[in-house]
C-alpha cells in the first residue's frame, strides 16, 4: 500500500528560523560544541563495560536465584540505557564530532539485537519528520492491538488498553529483535512506507549480527544453563528492556495534551510549519529529576531533541530554556509534565479516551 506524503505548511515568520538563530547563538557565546562531552563518553563507556560483565556473570558464574533475577533486571537497565545515551545520540550523529565515532555509537544497536539501518529510516526519517502523524508515522501503528489515535479502528478490546498496555509495552523488546525488523527486511518496508534500497553491506550486517545475537541471546545461554533457566532468565531480561524503552518513547508523545495532526484532503498539508508541529506532538517530562535524565539519556527532553536531533542530549537543559521562552513569545504550548508519574497517568488517561 502506497501513501501520500503530507507536506508541512509555510509560515512568513518561520518559528523555526527564529529557534535555530537563537540556540546558534547560545553555542556560538558558550564556545561549546553541540555535540557530546567527557562526561557523556565516561558514561557510555561505564554502560557498555557493565552490559558485558553482568552478562557474563549471569552465563559464565553460579549466583543464587535471587542475585540471577537482579542481574537480569540489570541487564534490561543496561540495555535500554545504552540504547538511550549511546545508539540514539550516534544514530542521529550527535554523540561525537567525529563521524567514525557516531557510526560506531549507532551500531550498537546490532550487538544488542536490533538493526541499525532499520532504525534509521523508522525512527531518523519518518518519526523525525512525521511525528504522530498517522499513516506514516510508524510509532502509533500498534495495531490492532491497541488504538493510538482517533482516526485508527476501534475495536472493542480497545475499551481496556489502558490496563493491558503493561503486557504489551514489555512485550516490545522481544518482538523487535525477534519478529519486527524480520518482517521489515522481508516486506522491504516499514508500515505503509518503502524501505530505501539496501547495500550488500547493510543486508551483510543484517542477517550476521541477527545471528550473532541469537547466539549470544539464546544459544550460549541454553547451551550453559540449560533451557528452564535461560527462558526466566530471558523473560525478566527482555520484558524489563521493553516495558522501559516502550515507556519512555510513549511518554513523550501519546499523552493527553499532545496532538495527531491531520492533513488537509484536498492540499495534503498539515496544518503548521515543521518545529511547531514537532511541539505539538511532543512532551517533556521529569526535567528536573537529574537521575531519570542521566538513565534515559535526555529524552525526558523530548522537545528539545526533535526540534534539535543533531544537538546531544546533554545540551538539554540548557537549551530547554531557550525553547521554553521562545514557545512564549510565539504563543505556542509547551507540554511539560514536572513528574515522570504524571506523565504516566496522562498516558494511561490518553489510552483510555482512544478506547472508548
Amino acid at each position: 500500500m502506497s501513501i501520500s506524503i503530507p507536506k508541512f505548511s509555510n509560515s512568513p515568520q518561520s518559528f523555526h528560523s527564529e529557534l535555530k538563530k537563537r540556540i546558534g547563538n547560545y553555542f556560538e557565546e558558550s564556545g561549546k560544541s553541540t555535540t557530546g562531552n567527557v562526561g557523556l563518553y565516561i558514561k557510555a563507556i561505564f554502560l557498555m563495560i557493565g552490559f558485558v560483565a553482568v552478562y557474563v556473570h549471569l552465563i559464565f558464574y553460579t549466583p543464587p536465584v535471587f542475585v540471577k533475577i537482579i542481574e537480569c533486571i540489570l541487564l534490561g537497565g543496561f540495555v535500554s540505557a545504552i540504547g538511550f545515551n549511546v545508539m540514539h545520540d550516534g544514530a542521529h550523529g550527535s554523540f561525537s564530532k567525529h563521524k567514525w565515532v557516531n557510526v560506531l555509537a549507532a551500531f550498537s544497536l546490532n550487538v544488542l539485537g536490533g538493526n541499525s539501518f532499520m532504525w534509521n529510516m523508522k525512527h531518523n526519517v519518518i518519526h523525525h519528520a512525521y511525528t504522530n502523524v498517522d499513516g506514516v508515522d510508524d510509532d502509533i501503528d500498534i495495531q490492532p492491538w491497541m488504538r493510538m489515535s482517533s482516526t485508527q479502528k476501534k475495536y472493542k478490546a480497545h475499551k481496556y488498553q489502558y490496563i493491558y498496555f503493561w503486557l504489551l509495552y514489555s512485550m516490545l523488546y522481544i518482538l523487535w529483535i525477534l519478529v519486527l525488523d524480520y518482517v521489515k527486511y522481508f516486506k522491504s518496508r516499514i508500515g505503509n512506507m518503502k524501505l530505501k534500497p539496501m547495500k550488500l553491506s547493510d543486508h551483510i550486517v543484517f542477517w550476521s549480527f541477527k545471528m550473532i545475537n541469537l547466539f549470544l541471546y539464546i544459544g550460549l545461554p541454553i547451551y550453559v544453563l540449560g533451557f528452564s533457566t535461560w527462558i526466566v532468565g530471558f523473560l525478566v531480561f527482555a520484558l524489563f528492556s521493553g516495558l522501559v524503552l516502550s515507556l519512555v518513547f510513549q511518554l513523550a508523545h501519546t499523552v493527553e495534551h499532545t496532538s495527531f495532526p491531520v492533513a488537509d484532503v484536498e492540499t495534503n498539508r498539515l496544518e503548521d510549519e515543521w518545529a511547531i508541529h514537532q511541539i505539538k506532538t511532543t512532551a517533556n517530562f521529569a526535567t528536573n529529576n537529574k537521575l531519570i535524565s542521566w538513565l534515559v539519556g535526555g529524552l525526558n527532553f523530548q522537545i528539545e531533541h526533535h526540534l534539535f536531533p543533531k544537538i546531544s542530549h546533554v545540551h538539554y537543559p540548557k537549551i530547554s530554556k531557550i525553547v521554553k521562552q521562545a514557545c512564549h513569545e510565539f504563543g505556542i504550548e509547551y507540554i511539560e509534565y514536572t513528574r515522570m508519574r504524571y506523565a504516566v497517568v496522562s498516558h494511561v488517561s490518553f489510552l483510555k479516551q482512544m478506547g472508548q
